[in-house]
């Protein structure tokens, strides 16, 4: 029996412990913070995982091509590139994937669940990632920390620079071009 239902997807959870922790996933919460770098986690388990990347120690070697990891999890996720193994299967589709967290990206797609919202103007996101590059771009601080050198504007995201930048280029083809032919 599932007792708890998550109020903002409905998911239902057995432990009350489980919905809260899970409830972060939505509200972006992040309580256990690293003292050594000050990076937040919304879980502990994850803070005591990320405290490893600061030892520097990596116990674990690829028996493939011997590249080691700090952690076992780690390994056997690359362990993967290897061996072409996807053992998470969609229920809905049944494509298969090499990783849990990639299935369960893949799976919002079907239910067009968007669980991380910005903090900021409240839009949603379907993948952590796309929270976290919205949240880059600047948009709600006003920064464009992307700027030409050639003609001095500014932009908040890269890929809008590239593109700035490309204009800048292409007038030198064209220039060039047109000398060829006169």
């Amino acid at each position: 029996e599932k007792p708890y239902p998550c109020s903002h997807c409905g998911k239902n959870f057995r432990l009350l412990q489980n919905l809260k922790s899970h409830e972060r996933t939505h509200t972006g919460e992040k309580p256990h913070n690293c003292i050594q770098c000050g990076k937040s986690f919304s879980h502990l388990g994850n803070l005591n995982k990320h405290k490893k990347l600061h030892s520097g120690e990596k116990p674990y070697p690829c028996s493939h091509c011997g590249k080691n990891f700090t952690l076992s999890e780690s390994l056997k996720s690359h362990e993967r590139t290897h061996t072409g193994e996807k053992p998470h299967n969609c229920s809905q589709c049944g494509k298969s994937f090499s990783h849990s967290a990639t299935l369960n990206q893949h799976k919002r797609m079907h239910s067009r669940e968007k669980p991380y919202q910005c903090s900021q103007c409240g839009k949603r996101f379907s993948k952590s990632l796309d929270l976290k590059k919205h949240e880059r771009t600047h948009t709600h601080t006003g920064e464009n920390p992307y700027h030409c050198s050639q003609s001095g504007k500014s932009f908040t995201k890269l890929g809008n620079l590239k593109r700035h930048v490309d204009i800048h280029t292409q007038g030198r083809i064209s220039s060039q071009l047109g000398k060829s032919f006169s």
